[in-house]
């Protein structure tokens, strides 16, 4: 594990979190190119019926620590049109590359036409033009739908492989959205082993450093390819900070004010890197959200990190044998959600909608990994099985509501898993109150199998 220092990490934190009431004057002032700052690509999110968000940031030299960019604001000019030419602009306006942002630009552009595509650009005087993005307008609310074609992807680890996934993406047709469910970046240093690229620096600590590995990964074509073909709806997991980091507590044992510190770091340069709304902003917002596509469906995106109770049997230095043999006694008060959270989603799965759809990170149902001729019982402890009593809480809240319309969509496994949400955890063959799809990984890892033998269940 890279070394850091304590004290510099928290003030950083700390600095981190004064920023946005410091009341500080903009500047904006003309800034002089000679590289393209669009290196990093554009992107688009989080779409309503009336628009959605675009994204770019201007970083001519993306892994120095300023990017390229002049320590002050930057104007940028946007267009937004029914066509990919151009021809006919529906909205233009002005925003500015923030330089408190790494000079991100966040755009919620509204005033459009519902369930239909748009294509947008940026424009920044002395290095013209943006990529050209395109991003589809939500259904108008009550509006009638045949269908919704959503991609779920995640876990997009540099080092384990290639981003060819996000090609497929980038050319599927008439795509509504991707839903990604975390694990946009990984935080650990380069890896002994062989692998087909290598990370670039230490493990990510601070917010110079988290902006340079999201630098190095927004590099990639195959990525920016798929951000600028359909709007993604993002959501983080533990990646974009600390392996199963859950709410105040890392994986290291450090202090929480140490954690904290790190967290803010690594929130805010999820922030700058991702198409999401000010209400998603770290720090001022909250990161779980809904959508309506018309009575088709509502998208529940949930946060299962930021409130989260501890793991049980984690603790620093554990040998994997010992977790996987780890039997987790669980407690009353624990959470994956959090008291607030539980309530929305509970509230919110109240609605005429066709089908309930709950987009989150990891494993939900109960899942039992043992290979052939094992004995002992292999559950995650980070995942929905290492916190029985709040998974059993949404379920008696789905029965209580009588609904049989709730399809859960999850990831972290690194492998494709479909399967029922059983009404009585110690009776997996009894009623399903849910049914639970699992996308796997866009380049992490997994077991190396084409399948799980039979007694995985």
């Amino acid at each position: 594990m890279a070394q850091f220092d304590r004290r510099n990490l928290v003030k950083a934190g700390l600095s981190l979190a004064m920023l946005g009431g410091a009341g500080a004057p903009r500047l904006l002032a003309k800034a002089t190119f000679t590289r393209d700052p669009f290196t990093l690509g554009v992107a688009s999110g989080d779409p309503w019926p009336d628009g959605f968000v675009i994204w770019t940031r201007l970083a001519p030299e993306p892994q120095t620590p300023d990017g390229g960019m002049p320590p002050h604001d930057v104007p940028v000019r946007w267009d937004i049109a029914e066509d990919p030419g151009f021809r006919k602009i529906v909205r233009t306006g002005s925003a500015v590359a923030d330089a408190t942002l790494a000079h991100s630009v966040h755009v919620e552009v509204d005033g459009l036409r519902s369930h239909r595509p748009y294509w947008y650009r940026f424009l920044v005087q002395g290095a013209g033009s943006s990529p050209v993005g395109t991003a589809r307008t939500a259904p108008a609310a009550g509006a009638s739908l045949d269908r919704l074609r959503l991609a779920m992807l995640g876990c997009q680890d540099f080092e384990t492989g290639f981003f060819t996934a996000y090609a497929h993406v980038a050319r599927e047709p008439d795509l509504d959205a991707v839903f990604h469910y975390g694990d946009y970046i990984y935080e650990m240093a380069t890896r002994a082993e062989p692998s087909p690229r290598k990370h670039l620096g230490a493990e990510t600590y601070t917010l110079d450093q988290y902006r340079r590995r999201y630098a190095q990964y927004k590099a990639d074509p195959d990525l920016q390819a798929a951000h600028a073909a359909v709007a993604f709806i993002m959501s983080f997991d533990d990646h974009e900070i600390d392996d199963n980091w859950a709410g105040e507590f890392d994986k290291d044992g450090n202090p929480p004010p140490v954690f904290a510190a790190r967290k803010a770091a690594a929130l805010q340069a999820w922030y700058e890197h991702v198409p999401v709304r000010r209400a998603q902003r770290p720090g001022t917002g909250r990161a779980y959200r809904r959508f309506d596509y018309g009575t088709l469906a509502r998208m529940h995106v949930l946060d299962t990190r930021s409130a989260r109770s501890d793991q049980l049997c984690e603790r620093p230095g554990i040998a994997r044998g010992e977790l996987d043999a780890c039997v987790p006694v669980d407690r009353p008060g624990r959470t994956m959600l959090g008291a607030a959270q539980e309530r929305w989603l509970d509230d919110g799965l109240a609605n005429d909608a066709r089908w309930n759809f709950i987009a989150q990170q990891v494993l939900f149902m109960p899942y039992d990994a043992r290979k052939d001729g094992a004995t002992t019982p292999v559950v995650g402890k980070d995942n929905g099985n290492g916190y029985p009593l709040a998974r059993q809480r949404l379920v008696d809240g789905i029965a209580r509501r009588g609904l049989t319309n709730v399809v859960i969509g999850s990831g972290d496994l690194h492998q494709n898993v479909v399967g029922s949400v059983p009404r009585d955890a110690n009776d997996l063959d009894g009623p399903a109150i849910a049914t639970e799809f699992l996308a796997t990984s866009i380049s992490s890892g997994g077991t190396g199998g084409a399948r799980y033998a039979g007694e995985t269940r």
